[in-house]
């Protein structure tokens, strides 16, 4: 039984695809890449995964669970980084964690030691207000991986970070050797550092399904797909 299983997932806006026909299996502790154009469903996808949207078609199961059966229950095996912090900018670092360890039923104490995985011990007591968006960043990975989830969704996790942020959030990405992580970002040649799989979007469908161990690099990936015509 794979970990993570969609089966024929489709998601339609009215008239618009935002992903079409997706059958995957994903093995648990795999690291999968989704890679596309803007607009190729990728953010959908994500967002299908983290419950935040029901499919239109089809059924995701986590664990032989299918999400629409169990929903609350599934959350708490998940961890979400999106676009945006979803932070309380108005709490601390460390009161937003500490909140969150409440939610998901975790012992506080761990706050600490996530606050300073990601670099930010001597800023916890600090309000989110006053966080560049890299710090930002690296807070609301230090929240999402908190629960140990067993899926860890991220959303263009290196965009917009400084040098010290992205070596922090890259440096958080290497020990989760047994979470399953699915993300998407535009930096391919990162991306594919950390990546078991890269699965190509267009269009809203899967195009291609890529083993990075026997794919010869990133480039080969930009050459086929970052320039070429869009799916209509």
């Amino acid at each position: 039984m794979a970990f993570l299983s969609l089966s024929t997932v489709s998601k339609y806006f009215g008239p618009k695809v935002g992903v079409e026909g997706i059958t995957i299996d994903v093995s648990r502790g795999e690291t999968v890449l989704l890679f596309g154009h803007n607009g190729s469903g990728k953010t959908t996808l994500l967002r299908l995964l983290a419950t935040l949207t029901r499919p239109s078609e089809g059924t995701i199961s986590l664990q032989g669970t299918e999400f629409s059966r169990d929903r609350p229950t599934q959350r708490g095996e998940l961890g979400f980084v999106a676009h945006e912090t979803y932070l309380y900018e108005q709490l601390t670092a460390l009161e937003n964690l500490r909140l969150h360890a409440r939610l998901h039923g975790v012992d506080p104490n761990r706050c600490e030691a996530q606050l300073d995985a990601v670099g930010l011990t001597d800023r916890g007591t600090d309000p989110v207000s006053e966080f560049s968006h890299g710090m930002a960043k690296r807070l609301a990975l230090a929240r999402a991986t908190l629960h140990d989830p067993a899926l860890l969704l991220l959303d263009e996790p290196f965009t917009g970070l400084d040098e010290e942020s992205l070596l922090r959030v890259t440096d958080q990405l290497r020990e989760l050797e047994e979470t399953t992580v699915v993300f998407a970002t535009h930096d391919v040649d990162r991306g594919f550092r950390y990546a078991d799989r890269v699965l190509v979007l267009d269009g809203g469908q899967l195009v291609r399904d890529i083993d990075t161990a026997e794919c010869p690099g990133p480039d080969a990936i930009k050459q086929q797909y970052v320039n070429a015509p869009r799916q209509s």
